[in-house]
């Protein structure tokens, strides 16, 4: 009601009577706005960006490393990673720094190298493990793929690595639909599973292996969904925008993350939620990684940390971080 409009006689008691509630200003009006505002995009912010890159450049030593396709820290000495070449290389595990030092390698005995495409350390029962996925296949007619498990090597820092070591177990496998090419395989080892993404199917398709299904034949891998990681439009655009290319999961099997040729994606798993479920939800995208070809992805063993590599001589080691 206006005051205006009342007899003066009444407007000294009117205002006695009521209590005024001033009108918010501009000012206030558009500082509420922007605290909105902001308040959001700290949101977002919070949920694209969980880990930070890191500036140092570190680029890796070995030129035995030409086509670097599967990367993981060691469980016996944290710090140091082991990785992968693909197609065309031998069956040669390499180990490097954190600084991109070549400590040397070993040849897995009685293994091929027909298309290696990811690898994962892994803890079970109290020994440490390599999981070597030769599952790569671009024309789609491979018969079946194989999975390769050895024991971790021993190293020593003043001495390079070499020499020879054995498979403990393999699982070969076929695919319920058909050949699929595939290069991010993951080890979930408090479920005892192995967790594969396709590639070239649209959307990605998730299949799940036991870790250790026991006997020579040939075991069908067991479809459980799909994933999205398309770009989001934060990325550098590309050719094969969406095509999964390394897998890894935390040591706790909480988070998984699955990197492409420009970024990295990250799904947080909840507590009795499965990895069907975890790897449906929308990702968490880190800032691009900016690798010319990026194609080697793992987590620290403690969680805290994410590296990458790409393909190349002399690639460089991009590490993200925990805040």
């Amino acid at each position: 009601m206006d005051l205006e409009i009342l007899p003066a006689c009444k407007r000294k008691n009117f205002r006695d009577s009521v209590v005024l509630k001033p009108r918010p200003s501009n000012f206030l009006k558009m500082f509420l706005v922007a605290l909105l505002i902001c308040g959001a995009t700290l949101t977002v912010l919070a949920e694209e960006a969980p880990m930070a890159k890191d500036a140092e450049v570190v680029k890796l030593q070995s030129p035995a490393l030409r086509e670097a396709s599967g990367l993981t820290e060691s469980r016996r000495h944290p710090g140091c990673f082991w990785l992968i070449n693909d197609s065309g290389a031998g069956p040669v595990l390499h180990l490097a720094g954190l600084k991109g030092e070549d400590f040397g390698s070993v040849t897995v005995e009685a293994a091929s190298n027909t298309d290696w495409e990811d690898l994962a350390g892994f803890n079970l029962d109290d020994r440490p493990y390599l999981l070597v996925a030769d599952t790569g296949d671009n024309a789609a007619k491979r018969e079946f793929a194989t999975l390769y498990f050895v024991v971790e090597p021993e190293f020593s820092p003043d001495k390079k690595l070499e020499g020879t070591v054995k498979v403990e177990w393999s699982v070969r496998f076929r695919y319920p639909d058909g050949p699929r090419d595939c290069e991010s395989v993951a080890v979930d080892a408090g479920q005892q599973k192995v967790i594969l993404v396709s590639k070239r199917t649209h959307p990605p398709e998730v299949y799940e292996l036991p870790l250790k299904p026991g006997g020579t034949e040939v075991v069908e891998a067991r479809k459980i969904g799909t994933t999205d990681v398309s770009n989001p439009g934060s990325l550098p655009s590309h050719l094969f925008d969406g095509q999964p290319t390394a897998m890894d999961i935390t040591s706790d099997g909480n988070e998984a993350a699955i990197l492409t040729y420009t970024g990295i994606f990250l799904f947080p798993r909840k507590e009795n939620e499965s990895w069907a479920e975890a790897l449906a939800h929308k990702p968490q995208v880190l800032t691009p990684h900016k690798l010319p070809q990026a194609e080697a992805l793992a987590f620290t063993v403690d969680g805290k940390a994410l590296y990458c590599t790409s393909e190349g001589v002399g690639a460089r080691l991009v590490k993200y971080h925990s805040p």
